[in-house]
């Protein structure tokens, strides 16, 4: 049987702002890199660049919304996708 397809995703907390309602970081799966701002309290996820947007942007939202309260400044993380990159 085959195995799923599947990346691992880096992400790294740079900035974790409660008066903007804001987080900020980076996030890296295969060879990209994205920067992203999550502003929690509008349900808003900001990902650049745009190229390979697609492949990250729903995985690292699901993310964001099911360990935003776990996260803190400085702090990496590791998430699975069921994709190759």
């Amino acid at each position: 049987m085959r195995s799923k397809p599947e990346t691992i995703a880096n992400v790294s907390v740079k900035e974790y702002c409660f008066s903007k309602k804001q987080i900020q970081g980076v996030v890296e799966a295969s060879q990209f890199k994205w920067t992203f701002t999550w502003s929690f309290n509008k349900g808003q996820l900001k990902v650049n660049p745009p190229l390979g947007r697609a492949l990250i942007e729903d995985a690292l939202l699901r993310f964001l919304l099911k360990k935003d309260y776990e996260l803190e400044t400085g702090h990496e993380y590791k998430f699975t996708i069921s994709a190759k990159f």
